[in-house]
């Protein structure tokens, strides 16, 4: 587990587009944390590191939205879903089989409903309007083997 500090939108795209340097077909990233933190923007950042051309949005009311760049982009926001139980109607399983990176805004509130393999990026509020702190905590055994490089693409960006 470790912190990365960020002061601004363009901060916490920066270091989104970091961790996209790491990430691989079928990885799942699961965005928690304080409501306006933070996360469509690191999803965004994360996008277009990885070539999505298209806006990328909150899928609050659609739920999910698909993103085509180098390597596929599976969003969704769960904010909306009272349960784990709901999760199931999102076929996740099938997404991460998919030549994708999926990522589950809210997804700590279906925890029960994930793998055990994921890469948790937990946004908290800071002092200042645009400040934030994003902890990383591998979760499972495939994004501890590469937690190290990540933290080592994560000090070259530093706080943004």
């Amino acid at each position: 587990m470790f912190e990365v500090a960020t002061t601004s939108a363009a901060g916490t795209k920066a270091v989104a587009a970091a961790v996209a340097v790491e990430v691989r077909a079928g990885d799942l990233l699961v965005l928690a944390g304080d409501l306006g933190a933070g996360k469509t923007a690191f999803t965004q950042g994360l996008g277009a590191a990885l070539g999505v051309d298209a806006r990328i949005t909150s899928p609050t009311f659609t739920l999910a939205q698909r993103y085509e760049g180098r390597l596929r982009v599976h969003h969704l926001d769960v904010y909306r879903l009272s349960g784990p139980e709901e999760a199931a109607d999102l076929d996740i399983a099938d997404l991460l089989e998919d030549e994708a990176v999926t990522v589950i805004e809210w997804g700590d509130t279906i925890r029960a409903a994930l793998p055990a393999d994921f890469l948790e990026v937990r946004f908290t509020l800071g002092e200042g309007d645009d400040e934030r702190a994003l902890t990383f905590t591998a979760v499972g055994s495939r994004w501890a083997t590469r937690l190290p490089l990540l933290t080592a693409a994560l000090d070259e960006v530093g706080a943004c």
